[in-house]
């Protein structure tokens, strides 16, 4: 099997392919390194034959977690930041300086639709990046997301105390908030929905309808309605990270 892994500040997302099919076998969410070992031996899963990763960690942490994956693994390989990749080139002015993440995520937008796109991660952080039609990366936008607006209420707001449930609860609607939970939930979810709306408005000035928007990102499914066009890609860095860490 193939062991694939994107590392971010907060969690690590993996998951396990077949190397024939490239079929999902195995995926999930960990909090740490230690608990990704653990959860991979109470798997089950045996030696890999190759890993891949994504990391947007320091070089230190993820050079400590690449030295425990060759313990399960003969080769393992991290994606690093390239001036252009797979008829991609990077828009950023220090291409170093671009996300891993966020460049992964956009190299494989193009590889699935080969032409110009949108792509748009709704997770801790809210991103947004522009792709034209001939692979030149323009750019795009970061903002808070939903979590970390909630947090920042929660934290800096004494009276704004609810859990988790009651956030869930919260998002069956988007009408008024009629108690703390609701008031916060759906304006969170307007401020994500508004960000959403004005990028579409940024692509159409350039390109009309003549581009493929990407969903990916845990938050993805608060905005669907809105981009019924849109095409819900959950695992798109991984589709990235295999341009960039093919097989050998």
């Amino acid at each position: 099997m193939i062991l694939e892994l994107d590392c971010g500040n907060s969690f690590i997302k993996w998951r396990a392919i077949s190397p024939v099919s490239h079929e999902r076998l195995l995926g999930g969410v960990v909090d740490s390194d230690d608990e990704l070992l653990q959860v991979l031996q109470a798997e089950g899963v045996g030696r890999f034959q190759y890993c891949r990763l994504v990391s947007v960690r320091s070089d230190v942490e993820t050079a400590a977690l690449v030295a425990r994956l060759e313990q399960i693994a003969p080769t393992v390989r991290c994606a690093v930041p390239m001036q252009e990749l797979a008829g991609v080139r990077n828009g950023y002015d220090d291409f170093a300086r671009l996300g891993l993440d966020r460049w992964l995520a956009l190299v494989g937008a193009y590889r699935l639709c080969g032409g110009a796109c949108v792509v748009l991660d709704l997770g801790t952080a809210v991103t947004s990046d522009f792709v034209t039609a001939d692979g030149e990366h323009l750019g795009g936008y970061i903002c808070p997301g939903v979590p970390l607006m909630r947090n920042q209420l929660r934290t800096h707001t004494r009276r704004i105390r609810y859990d988790d449930a009651a956030a869930q609860q919260a998002l069956q609607g988007l009408q008024p908030g009629r108690s703390t939970a609701e008031a916060v939930e759906r304006g969170c979810a307007l401020m994500l929905r508004g960000f959403v709306t004005t990028q579409l408005e940024v692509a159409r000035e350039r390109w009309g309808d003549s581009f493929t928007v990407y969903l990916t990102g845990g938050d993805a499914l608060l905005v669907r309605e809105l981009l019924p066009q849109a095409r819900h890609v959950s695992d798109l860095v991984f589709v990235g990270l295999a341009v960039a860490c093919p097989l050998p």
